[in-house]
């Protein structure tokens, strides 16, 4: 896709405060410092256009880019950070279910998990969830260049049977690697909606 145009629009901390123009939207889900923001940015190839931290727990809202002033890339919290709140991890949890259940704009969730670990609870969880919820997702799996080839399809093969799906795409904002295929299923969960 030929980014024309990429924008921060805004922050929501609260439902009130989400876009309403009725654009498409692709979110952006997965545990604390995976790679949500880089991997945007490695998207539009913009840089700094959304904000990375090696803090993780950095992300504590909806952050909404308008891209080609024709759809929307949402930027959710992580998940799993400790050191942050007992009450915070709550607000964000139910920030982020709420968002993902109630958003009708959704048109894809694009769940990101390490390839150099194996998924946690919590990714399982949210893969769970968004499956039992019927929601239009895939899993991508960042920081693909930080392993041998050897050791990312060993690393894949242990996902793809944890999280119980036959296709993830792996990514490397370094290399590149995954960026045309994952333009690819955007651009096709946009066509459907």
């Amino acid at each position: 896709m030929k980014i024309t145009s990429a924008e921060f629009v805004k922050s929501a901390f609260e439902k009130s405060h989400w876009t309403t123009d009725r654009l498409p939207e692709i979110a952006f889900l997965g545990r604390s410092n995976v790679g949500k923001s880089s991997l945007i940015n490695s998207l539009l190839l913009r840089k700094g256009l959304a904000r990375t931290s090696n803090t993780p727990g950095r992300t504590q809202s909806i952050n909404f880019f308008l891209i080609n002033r024709s759809f929307y890339f949402t930027d959710l919290p992580g998940y799993g950070y400790a050191k942050v709140s007992k009450t915070m991890r709550a607000d964000w949890g139910k920030m982020a279910e709420e968002y993902l259940s109630e958003r009708a704009e959704l048109a894809l969730c694009i769940q990101l998990i390490d390839s150099r670990h194996n998924p946690t609870a919590l990714d399982m969880q949210l893969s769970e969830w968004l499956k039992f919820n019927d929601k239009p997702h895939l899993i991508v799996a960042t920081k693909a260049d930080k392993l041998s080839k050897n050791e990312l399809q060993k690393s894949m093969s242990a996902a793809a049977k944890l999280l119980e799906t036959s296709k993830i795409i792996t990514f490397s904002t370094q290399t590149g690697l995954g960026r045309e295929e994952l333009w690819s299923e955007i651009n096709a969960a946009m066509i459907k909606t």
